[in-house]
């Protein structure tokens, strides 16, 4: 930072900064000042795939990735694959919940053009759900 800033850098609040601030809140005030950008906490996950898993595994986050945009992370895939299994195979009450935000975060991806075609298909899933509603209403 203070490379890029010269003269600019304020070398005293950022001082006081590293020292008040735990590390990983530091560094993402770091990498805002540089990017501008808000970035998220994270977590690097470890975790044991056997070779014969590795092709669905890879499979699953490549195809993820297709439909959801190239320029997602692998984490924000498998986010997407894990709230889609758990919409699917959870019996829990408030498994809908999972499901709506996940299909909330995406549809924020989505182009105008494929947003405006899914808005029309759910319109279209709403109108057996209206007449029926208007036939109990009378």
């Amino acid at each position: 930072m203070a490379r890029r800033d010269g003269q600019q850098f304020d070398c005293a609040t950022w001082l006081h900064r590293a020292q008040q601030l735990p590390k990983e809140e530091f560094k993402r005030d770091v990498e805002k000042h540089l990017t501008g950008k808000e970035t998220e906490p994270w977590e690097i996950l470890y975790f044991k795939v056997y070779k014969s898993q590795l092709a669905v595994v890879e499979q699953a986050l490549e195809t993820a990735a297709l439909m959801l945009g190239t320029g997602k992370s692998r984490g924000y895939c498998l986010e997407m694959i894990c709230a889609d299994f758990l919409a699917g195979a959870s019996l829990e009450p408030g498994a809908e919940d999972m499901l709506f935000l996940a299909l909330a975060r995406l549809i924020t991806v989505l182009p105008v053009a494929q947003r405006l075609q899914l808005l029309e298909m759910a319109r279209t899933s709403l109108e057996p759900v209206q007449t029926e509603a208007a036939a109990v209403k009378a």
